[in-house]
């Protein structure tokens, strides 16, 4: 046999090699991306069309969260929330626009306290995607009813608040995560 035809088979060999790690990369990632992002991944797919640019997507939120600082709450911070949380689930009886007001507003800032950029809501969502992706389509849904409920339309019956208020109390929570404190903060 020739020794072009020996190179043209090594080629041919190499690039099958290739295009195989090539696909398994492919899959694996596409694997990483389902795990860590859930429905959310789904929900993408959908809204994108195609999935090759939905998986851009996702990968370009990973990239840009690794960059915020977020941080835990204080154990202090932890509290003075839960009780802000409890009073405003106490006025939801008496006034369950404005208790969806105010867990919209206090969701908000436990973000900001975290250390998650809140001037937009869609990217909002998409920060709080990667690290809480079961709860998201949460936040979408209570602010969906927060926006309704303020309309001017009065189109928010007290179902939809009650649910959006549910969707709220489930991020919120979320956003909250207990943890045990840090030797230093023992100390004090």
């Amino acid at each position: 046999m020739p020794t072009w035809a020996w190179i043209l088979i090594v080629v041919v060999a190499a690039l099958i090699v290739l295009g195989a790690i090539a696909a398994w990369m492919q899959q694996r990632r596409r694997a990483q991306l389902k795990d860590r992002f859930g429905s959310e991944y789904d929900r993408t797919v959908s809204e994108r069309g195609e999935r090759r640019a939905a998986e851009k997507e996702l990968a370009d939120r990973e990239r840009k969260r690794e960059q915020l600082d977020i941080v835990p709450l204080s154990a202090q911070a932890q509290k003075e929330y839960s009780a802000d949380w409890r009073a405003v689930q106490g006025q939801f009886v008496d006034d369950p626009a404005d208790a969806v007001n105010e867990a919209d507003r206090l969701v908000t800032a436990v973000m900001r306290d975290r250390g998650y950029p809140i001037d937009d809501f869609d990217q909002r969502a998409e920060d709080i995607s990667v690290d809480h992706p079961d709860v998201v389509e949460n936040y979408r849904a209570a602010h969906a009813v927060y926006v309704k409920a303020n309309d001017g339309n009065g189109g928010a019956g007290t179902e939809d608040l009650r649910q959006g208020f549910v969707h709220y109390r489930a991020l919120f929570n979320e956003l909250l995560e207990t943890r045990e404190p840090t030797t230093e903060e023992a100390k004090r």
